[in-house]
This record gives C-alpha cells, sequence and structure tokens, in this order.
C-alpha cells in the first residue's frame, strides 16, 4: 500500500518546494500594502528589483513551507468534492496528440499569446527543482536537463541573446497544426472553445487565420472577464482584463474528413455580413451587451460566414484572404454600431479616428450599465505614481478616459492599432485617454501648438479687424501664380 502513494506524495511534496523556490528568491518584494511578502512571478517575468526581502522557510508566516503544503491540501479538498470521475493527464505535442480521431466531445485550449510570454524560459526556473526532486520518479518528465524549446509555438523574435528565427510566419504555421489536431480528435458534432488575449491586432487576425485554416467554423465569440484585479501585472500597467472565447464546431463531414469542397461566393458573403451584423447588434444590446464587448460579441457571428466556406472566392477565381473579409467584418460593425449611436444618419464615410471616437463615446456612454471600465478625466481614480504626476502638472489634461483594456477591444474590434494611434489615443497605466481636439492641434493641421493653450494665461486684446488664419497662405500662392 506504501509503494502505491509514494509516487504521488513525493510529487505533491515536490509541488510544495516549487511554491517556496517561488518565495525564497532574490527578487521577492515586501507589498506593502498588505504587509506581507509577495512571490517571484507577480506576472509573466522575471522583473528587476532594487531591494528584495527573505522569508523563514520554517516559519508559519507567508512564504513558510507549511503555508505552500496548505495550498495544495486546498486544492485535493476542493478537487475531491467533484464526482469520482477518473482523469488522466498525458505529455505530449500539441500538433500530435496521442487520441484516436473522433474520441473527444470538447476541445478546449488557452494557445500561446504571440510574442507576449517567454513560456518555456519562464518555466525553467521551476523545472530544475522538479527535475531534482521528482527526476527519479518521473524520469519520462525530466529527461532534459532544461524545458524543450525548439518546438514551442511562440513569436520569439530575434535580440542579443537569441538568434531565433520564430517570426509570425512559424507561429501561424505551427499553430494551425495544433488547431487542426485538436479538431482530429474532436467528433464531428463536437464543440471547440478557443481562448485568447493580446494587445495587438496582429496577433489576433493570426490566430483567427490559424482557426479557419485549420478546418474550424467559428460561431461565436464572447469576451470574458478573466484576470484577478490585484494581480502585480495590474498595478500602473496597460493590462487586460477580458479574454475572448472562440466558441468553433469541425467544418467537416459526417465521417469526420474535412469539407474541402465548399466554395463560397464572394458577393454572396458580403451581401449576407452586414444583416448578420444587424440581426446581432439590437439583440446584444437589449441582453445589456454593449460598447466595446458587443464588437467582439459580433465577431464570431460575422466569422461564421466566412469559416464555414472551405474557401471564399471572388468573380474572377482569386482567393479571398481572411485579413481582407476581416476588413470588411470591422466596417459593418462600426457602421451597424454607429448607426444605433446616431440614429438615422450615414456613417459610412468616417475615418477611422472618427468611428474610434464614436465608439469610445457609446463605451463610456453605457458604462454605468455593462461595466467596461469607462471613466472622465475628471474624476476618475488614479494609481498612486499617477496621483503624484496629476498633483506635479501645472494643469489638470481633458479628454475621455477608459480602463485600456476596453479601449483595447473597441479598437481591434474595428480593426485599428491601438498602439499606432498616438496622435489619438494616450496610453498611461491602466488607462487610455482619447485626447481633445485641443491636444491634437499638430496631427490635425500639421503645424501648431502640440498642447492645449493655457486658459489661465491672459487673453489676448482682440483686434479690431477680424485675422483669418490663413491670408499669409493666400498672400503666397497669389505671388507665386501671379
Amino acid at each position: 500500500m506504501l509503494t502505491n502513494i509514494a509516487a504521488p506524495v513525493q510529487t505533491l511534496l515536490a509541488f510544495a518546494l516549487d511554491r517556496q523556490a517561488d518565495y525564497n528568491s532574490s527578487i521577492c518584494r515586501w507589498v506593502a500594502a498588505g504587509e506581507f511578502i509577495g512571490n517571484t512571478f507577480g506576472r509573466q517575468a522575471i522583473p528587476m528589483v532594487w531591494d528584495f526581502c527573505e522569508v523563514c522557510p520554517l516559519s508559519l508566516s507567508t512564504g513558510g513551507f507549511s503555508g505552500a503544503c496548505n495550498w495544495i491540501v486546498n486544492v485535493l479538498e476542493r478537487e475531491a468534492i467533484s464526482e469520482n470521475v477518473p482523469g488522466h493527464v498525458e505529455s505530449a505535442s500539441a500538433a500530435a496528440y496521442p487520441l484516436p480521431s473522433d474520441s473527444a466531445d470538447a476541445f478546449i485550449t488557452d494557445p500561446p499569446y504571440y510574442d507576449a510570454v517567454p513560456y518555456s524560459h519562464l518555466a525553467d526556473f521551476f523545472y530544475v527543482w522538479l527535475r531534482r526532486s521528482l527526476g527519479t520518479t518521473h524520469p519520462d518528465l525530466f529527461k532534459c536537463d532544461a524545458t524543450p524549446k525548439a518546438a514551442e509555438i511562440v513569436v520569439d523574435r530575434p535580440h542579443g541573446l537569441s538568434t531565433s528565427t520564430k517570426g509570425i510566419a512559424f507561429y501561424e504555421k505551427e499553430l494551425t497544426k495544433a488547431f487542426a489536431e485538436g479538431r482530429r480528435v474532436l467528433r464531428p458534432n463536437g464543440i471547440g472553445a478557443i481562448v485568447f488575449a493580446s494587445k495587438t491586432t496582429a496577433s489576433w487576425e493570426a490566430i483567427l487565420k490559424a482557426v479557419v485554416d485549420a478546418g474550424w467554423t467559428i460561431t461565436g465569440s464572447w469576451p470574458i472577464d478573466t484576470e484577478m484585479e490585484a494581480r502585480i501585472a495590474a498595478a500602473g500597467q496597460a493590462r487586460l482584463a477580458s479574454s475572448v472565447h472562440l466558441v468553433c464546431r469541425p467544418r467537416e463531414n459526417p465521417d469526420g474528413s474535412v469539407r474541402a469542397d465548399q466554395i463560397g461566393d464572394w458577393r454572396d458573403v458580403l451581401q449576407e455580413l452586414p444583416r448578420r451584423i444587424h440581426e446581432w447588434m439590437p439583440r446584444l444590446a437589449e441582453e445589456g451587451v454593449v460598447g466595446a464587448d458587443a464588437i467582439f460579441a459580433c465577431l464570431g457571428p460575422a466569422l461564421e460566414i466566412f469559416s464555414r466556406y472551405s474557401r471564399v472566392e471572388k468573380a474572377s477565381g482569386e482567393i479571398v484572404s481572411l485579413k481582407e473579409y476581416l476588413e470588411q467584418v470591422w466596417a459593418a460593425v462600426s457602421k451597424e454600431a454607429l448607426a444605433m449611436i446616431f440614429t438615422g444618419a450615414d456613417a459610412t464615410g468616417f475615418e477611422e479616428d472618427a468611428r474610434l471616437t464614436a465608439m469610445w463615446l457609446w463605451t463610456l456612454s453605457t458604462a454605468a450599465s455593462d461595466g467596461n471600465g469607462a471613466s472622465t478625466a475628471d474624476n476618475e481614480e488614479l494609481s498612486e505614481d499617477e496621483e503624484n504626476e496629476s498633483a506635479n502638472s501645472k494643469s489638470k489634461l481633458g479628454g475621455f478616459v477608459l480602463e485600456y483594456d476596453a479601449a483595447r477591444k473597441i479598437a481591434q474590434g474595428l480593426g485599428a492599432h491601438l498602439e499606432q494611434l498616438t496622435s489619438l489615443i494616450e496610453v498611461k497605466g491602466t488607462k487610455a485617454r482619447l485626447l481633445p481636439v485641443a491636444e491634437r492641434t499638430r496631427s490635425l493641421f500639421q503645424k501648431g501648438e502640440t498642447t492645449a493653450p493655457n486658459s489661465r494665461a491672459k487673453a489676448k486684446k482682440r483686434s479690431a479687424q477680424l485675422s483669418l488664419g490663413f491670408e499669409a497662405d493666400l498672400d503666397e500662392v497669389e505671388a507665386s501664380a501671379g
């Protein structure tokens, strides 16, 4: 009997040792707000700290070994409440599952987030201790000195410490293989759920392309708040509060083979797209899904029109790319949303910054009921650093403020790149501010002041004769034209 429980007990104690290592490194900091020690990995990175604190492993306070064991006991007690359904776990590549085809009822995955997290490098922090404590208990899991990195599906841009060539093309190709493998093991009537969150529009488009190319039909997309408010990454940084859950179905025949002969007509797709968005947007509004969340909730039904075909072709035979279709989706979603904002008005001619501004203000107006995290620059709650900076500033900034995550969803939902709109949006800490016109003088007119005029300055005496700003330009044109 002791032989049967030796390996599980050893494994659980190794978990406690790994938790202990997380609280016994020279990167642990003291959390003054709660008077406790903070662990090494408050975020998905190894930070640099100027001062660190140490904990006695044998103490009963935070960071001690007894506390690490208690956390593991809590998990075991929680899982013991569930039905006695045995679980089965295997270590395998996401591109080669050890499961037969059409054997699973559901496929749920949270894939790597583009270039956001160096997963395998961070895992080495824990792996080396697990290898020391469980190397003989689980020899198959700890054959290597460090975690394998060659096949990791991430975007790893080359830098001074790396010669990696894992670019966007590598990421999309390998992610497509992994999604195709998940579709293979899923029954034709099964359901898939893919969780994804990223700050960049490029990464969002990359994962959508991989899903469609792998033989999936996207039927739904729901933004769900999944992140802890109190985590270290949320302190004074632009953070993501929600993840988008893509609901998918296999694009397969009843026998499990992929449908490869169903070709969609580009004209038919473009005709159906606005009708589908028009059906969903009011329905979502009635159910309380408005603002930034409504944009992403419409994305799934819109993608279903395109992804149910093996490919979509134009009349000339040219194959339509997902990127080209997404541009139509962004336009259709923004047009429908703007039609709800400006009732009876034609918003088709709105440029990118105008669409983003309108959607921004719509999200602000609906924030009280849908929790989109909106606030104004006059009454927003600032972090400690932001309060100090605000106190030192000579004048209070204007504009309209949203939480960064809500602003990110608006921009991505309209096909805009938030990180490139520096002349329109200012991201600082956990907030994103829509700049007022007075602060966009240079970008709007290509000259003039870059900030709002100081309202406290003494007003200049008005001239009795109206002075037009373009008189000098007219004189120059007349002189050059004779």
